[in-house]
C-alpha cells in the first residue's frame, strides 16, 4: 500500500510475456444517489475522451502503436480500467492509465456527443430481450433500492449531466483509498510499485464514504407485454453476499440446477422436452446481498410450462438428496471452470482485485479449490431449503403474453 492509501496487488507469471494492469475503483453504481444514476457508468465514458496531456486519439493511437489492449467496465460495486501489453511496455501502459483516471478532460462538446452514445446503449437495452428481462426482474427484485437500478442510468439522469457534476463527482470518488492497482504477469513487484508512486503518489485521499444499506428482497410478479417472436423468463430468489460462509454450496447448487449442460433444467427442459434454446440459472453476489436466478428463452404458448417445471426442479432439490455422482460431476465442473478462466493474465488481474475488495486478502487457487470439495449432500440440501422457502420467488416474463396469469401458488416453493 502506498502512503496516500492505494493499494498495490501483483502476481508474477514468469511463463508468460504479457502483462494485464488495472486501475479498480471501489465504487460502483449502487453507490449514487437516485437522480444522479448512471454517472459511474458515463464518468468512465468520459475518461476514455481525452485528458489534459492526450486527446482520444492519441490514446488509441498510443495503444495501437504497442499491440496492447484497453478497456473498462463499471458494475454496482466497482469499475475496472484495464490494459493488456507486453511487459517491455509496462512503464508506458501505466502512464497510460494514470492520466485517464486522474486528468480527465471533461469537455462540455465531448459529453454532450457521449450522452448520445449512452443513450444509444439504453436503447440497445431495449432492444436485447434477454438483457432487458433481467434488467426488469432486478428493477422489480431490489425495488428503491441502488441495486436495483440500471447500470446505465436513465435518459432523463443521463440527459442532465454537465462538466460541473462529472468533475464533482470524480473529484470526491477517484481518491487513493478508493483505488486498488492490481498487475498480473511478467512483472515484479517493486517495480510496479515504483512506477504507481510516481504517478499515483501524489494523489490525496479525500472524498466521502460510501454508506451502503442491505436491500430488501421485493418478491413482484411483472408480466410486460411487447411484440417479441420468443417470451423470456426470469425467476429468482434472494441469495447470499459474497463472504458468506455458504457461498460454496450455493455454487454447488447453481451448477448442478442451471450452470451446465448436464445440470437439470438444461437437460429437463431443453432436451427432453425441447421447450427452449437458452435455460440457465446464476448468482448475483454483492457486499450485502445476493440474488439466485433462472433464465429461460421459450415460445409464448410454453411460458407456463417452462415455470411450472423450474418450480418442480426447485422444490426437487429441497426435497431429496443429490445423488452423489451428481454432486462430483457438479464440483468437478465448478473447479475446471475456475482453473481454466484463470489461465491468462486479464482473468487472474481482475480475480486478485476483486478478493481484494470483497475479502481485503487473497484467497490461494488450492483454498477456493478446497472449499468446492468440502461441500456434502447435506450443506447443498441445507441450502436449498434456506433459500428456497416458501413465498420467496419473484417471476418477471417479457414477451407477446397479452392476458397471461401467473397466480400465486404457481410460485409456491413447498
Amino acid at each position: 500500500m502506498l502512503d496516500n492509501g492505494l493499494r498495490i496487488l501483483t502476481e508474477r507469471m514468469t511463463q508468460v510475456r504479457s502483462v494485464s494492469i488495472g486501475v479498480w475503483l471501489t465504487r460502483g453504481s449502487r453507490h449514487e444517489s437516485a437522480e444522479r444514476g448512471g454517472i459511474a457508468h458515463f464518468v468512465e465514458h468520459m475518461l476514455f475522451k481525452g485528458t489534459g496531456q492526450r486527446s482520444a486519439e492519441d490514446i488509441a493511437q498510443q495503444i495501437d502503436s504497442i499491440g496492447g489492449q484497453l478497456d473498462a467496465f463499471t458494475a454496482k460495486e466497482y469499475a475496472s480500467y484495464y490494459i493488456k501489453v507486453l511487459d517491455e511496455h509496462l512503464p508506458l501502459a501505466i502512464d497510460i492509465l494514470s492520466d485517464i483516471v486522474r486528468n480527465p478532460a471533461f469537455d462540455p462538446d465531448d459529453i454532450e456527443r457521449e450522452k448520445k452514445v449512452v443513450l444509444e446503449e439504453i436503447k440497445m437495452v431495449e432492444d436485447t430481450p434477454d438483457d432487458l428481462v433481467h434488467e426488469l426482474f432486478t428493477q422489480g427484485f431490489w425495488e428503491n433500492h441502488p441495486l436495483g437500478r440500471p447500470i446505465l442510468g436513465t435518459k432523463e439522469t443521463v440527459e442532465s449531466f454537465n462538466a460541473t457534476l462529472l468533475r464533482d463527482y470524480f473529484g470526491g470518488v477517484y481518491t487513493a483509498k478508493n483505488l486498488i492497482i492490481s498487475a498480473v504477469g511478467n512483472v515484479e513487484h517493486e517495480r510496479v510499485r515504483e512506477l504507481v508512486e510516481e504517478k499515483f503518489g501524489s494523489l490525496t485521499d479525500a472524498g466521502e464514504p460510501a454508506i451502503d444499506h442491505a436491500p430488501d428482497v421485493a418478491r413482484n410478479v411483472l408480466i410486460r407485454n411487447k411484440e417479441l417472436e420468443q417470451s423470456h423468463v426470469c425467476l429468482g430468489v434472494g441469495s447470499y453476499a459474497q463472504n458468506h460462509e455458504d457461498r460454496y454450496a450455493s455454487y454447488v447448487l447453481n451448477t448442478l440446477l442451471g450452470g451446465s449442460m448436464s445440470s437439470r433444467l438444461f437437460q429437463n427442459v431443453r432436451e427432453k422436452r425441447g421447450l427452449a434454446y437458452a435455460v440457465f440459472s446464476g448468482l448475483s453476489a454483492y457486499r450485502d446481498a445476493g440474488s439466485f436466478t433462472i433464465y429461460a428463452g421459450c415460445s409464448n404458448e410454453a411460458v407456463g410450462e417452462v415455470i411450472d417445471l423450474c418450480v418442480e426442479e426447485l422444490r426437487g432439490v429441497k426435497s431429496a438428496p443429490v445423488p452423489d455422482a451428481e454432486l462430483q460431476r457438479s464440483k468437478d465442473h465448478l473447479k475446471g471452470s475456475l482453473m481454466l478462466s484463470l489461465e491468462n493474465t486479464a482473468s487472474r488481474m481482475s480475480h486478485l482485485a476483486r478478493q481484494e475488495i470483497y475479502f481485503d486478502r487473497q484467497f490461494g487457487l488450492d483454498e477456493t479449490l478446497n472449499g468446492i470439495e468440502r461441500v456434502t449432500k447435506d450443506d447443498v440440501q441445507r441450502v436449498a431449503v434456506d433459500l428456497f422457502r416458501s413465498g420467496s420467488l419473484a417471476a418477471t416474463v417479457l414477451g407477446n403474453v397479452n392476458g397471461l396469469q401467473i397466480p400465486v401458488e404457481r410460485l409456491d416453493l413447498d
